[in-house]
């Protein structure tokens, strides 16, 4: 999966994430739209971290991916909700570094 799944001009090629709640929502928004699992967020730092987030009902799986985003696992971490509040994602949320593509679909 590429990091700007968009060709359309018109659109952002990131969207900035505003809330905790806003992860789960846009998780789900995706899966359903897409009919994929999970839903990629990018950390808008120097090292441009970028991850892939699956929302489950007892928690995450957060999936590490390569510095290009093209769907290369780097690693894998299955985190409680509580453990996800202390996860690097949460950190550049409060920050305002925490972004993610729109969904496009067709």
């Amino acid at each position: 999966m590429q990091i700007h799944p968009c060709t359309d001009h018109d659109r952002p090629s990131l969207l900035i994430v505003r809330a905790q709640e806003d992860i789960e929502f846009l998780v789900k928004e995706s899966e359903v739209l897409t009919g994929r699992a999970g839903r990629i967020f990018v950390i808008a730092s120097a090292d441009r971290l970028v991850y892939r987030v699956h929302w489950h009902p007892i928690g995450m799986k957060v999936d590490r991916l390569d510095a290009k985003g093209l769907g290369k696992i780097l690693s894998t971490q299955y985190l409680l909700p509580h453990e996800f509040l202390g996860h690097s994602l949460m950190a550049a949320l409060a920050t305002g570094q925490l972004f993610t593509p729109p969904v496009c679909i067709g």
